[in-house]
């Protein structure tokens, strides 16, 4: 069998978690993260770290590796990656990766451009530019000066408008295109087996997982954060809007409502990007039977 990395794209809320650890099982291979949230040892519940008897069932990688005052990037993702992967095919010709990262899942398929560093004073004119104008001052400058990383970027994360604004400025390229750039040759096969769920289905399973993770302490855990949260790890759904709570400017039934809504809105944001990937076969995540048929019928071509 060729060496393949099953790649498992999917919105968040979907399933991937219990499929990919039910493939994972019957394929006796490990499990790549490709969730930047799920990175960070702090953040546990709010980003639905799998179970420890589900870490027990499948060995993960990339799962509660770094603290919220590491720093990690996509390239250095990417690196380490490729270094694992050779010792997982040693053991086994088979790998799974799954998680709603889009842009660490596509580095690792497909390789990105090395984005050189920023002039100091650049970055300190989108600070000054956050500061005075707020989000919507760094969302109109990127509209306007990079429509299409503007139609992809999470506009509620004014650190990933800066960064972008920061790069388009200081090479006089777009930040976009050193997101597509000629993709990396791999000396692996890769199969991506994409998950989905109908539309109102979908939103009620992330309202769901939502009411489990306040069930669990995600107040708590947001609250023992509170001295990180100028980081970017906790610039992120139910930490941000739970900091909002303890800072009095909504209610906490206004904070959970902005939860549920802003795990809907990046599922969507999710499917839009992956929907420009031709390499997806989709499939509905309920019939995991079908699905897994499929990524068998594929490896023993």
């Amino acid at each position: 069998m060729k060496n393949t990395l099953i790649v498992l794209p999917g919105p968040t809320g979907v399933g991937k978690t219990e499929f990919a650890i039910e493939l994972a099982a019957r394929l006796r291979c490990d499990i790549i993260s490709c969730d930047s949230r799920q990175f960070y040892r702090e953040m546990r519940i709010g980003t639905a770290v799998p179970g420890d008897e589900q870490l027990k069932r499948v060995k993960h990688h990339f799962i509660r590796f770094l603290s919220v005052t590491d720093y990690y990037s996509i390239s250095l993702f990417e690196r380490d990656v490729m270094n694992l992967l050779p010792s997982l095919f040693y053991e086994n010709p088979v790998a799974v990766m799954t998680g709603g990262s889009m842009l660490y899942m596509d580095a690792v398929c497909r390789g990105m451009d090395d984005i050189p560093d920023t002039d100091p004073v650049v970055r300190q004119k989108y600070i000054a530019m956050y500061q005075r104008e707020g989000i919507a001052g760094l969302r109109l400058a990127l509209k306007m000066v990079d429509p299409v990383h503007y139609a992809r970027v999470d506009l509620h994360n004014p650190r990933r408008i800066m960064r972008a604004l920061e790069i388009t400025e200081s090479t006089g390229r777009p930040y976009s295109s050193f997101l597509t750039a000629a993709e990396r040759e791999r000396d692996f096969r890769i199969i991506k087996a994409g998950l989905t769920r109908e539309r109102g289905e979908l939103y009620r399973r992330i309202d769901k997982r939502v009411d489990v993770m306040l069930e669990k302490g995600l107040e708590q855990e947001a609250a023992s954060l509170v001295s990180f949260r100028g980081l970017n790890a906790l610039n992120t759904v139910g930490y941000r809007e739970m900091f909002s709570w303890f800072d009095r400017l909504i209610t906490r039934e206004e904070s959970v409502r902005l939860i549920k809504r802003n795990s809907r809105r990046y599922a969507r944001k999710q499917l839009t990007w992956w929907n420009s990937d031709k390499e997806i076969k989709w499939f509905d995540a309920y019939d995991s039977g079908k699905i897994i048929s499929w990524i068998e019928r594929r490896l023993e071509e």
